[in-house]
């Protein structure tokens, strides 16, 4: 009988202390960086060997804060991306340059990720194609 006093008076005791939290979000910076992508997949279609692999990302920032890319990261050596290292403020765009090397021959398909500060962690982008023999 004890024991179960003892027991409801702490748990009346953590409750109590738990009801004296602030609960005021609004003295908490919630700016947030946004990034929106024009197209998530890009289709090369059908290329011909030792053409030019190169594909542009277009993106927004539609956040309330600037947006930094840390790292853009492919799933092999022959997908080599290229992008500004510099803030990109609210409402503005930014370019992320994809390069495929077109050597092999027949069907792909990669991924990039995309690495910031962003709402939502990593994004995910495709390129996908057919590299066939130049005529």
């Amino acid at each position: 009988m004890k024991r179960t006093l003892n027991t409801a008076i702490l748990l009346i005791l953590a409750l109590s202390f738990f009801n004296t939290t602030s609960t005021e979000f609004d003295k908490y910076n919630t700016k947030v960086a946004v990034i929106k992508f024009k197209i998530e997949v890009v289709d090369y279609g059908t290329v011909e060997q030792h053409s030019d692999g190169t594909r542009l990302f277009t993106f927004t920032n539609t956040g309330d804060a600037p947006l930094v890319i840390t790292k853009v990261k492919t799933t092999c050596g022959c997908t080599v991306p290229s992008y500004s290292k510099a803030p990109i403020m609210p409402g503005e765009s930014g370019e992320l340059n994809i390069k495929y090397n077109t050597k092999k021959l027949g069907a792909f398909t990669k991924t990039v990720t995309v690495m910031s500060n962003a709402e939502g962690g990593n994004k995910i982008l495709k390129i996908k194609g057919n590299i066939v023999a130049a005529k």
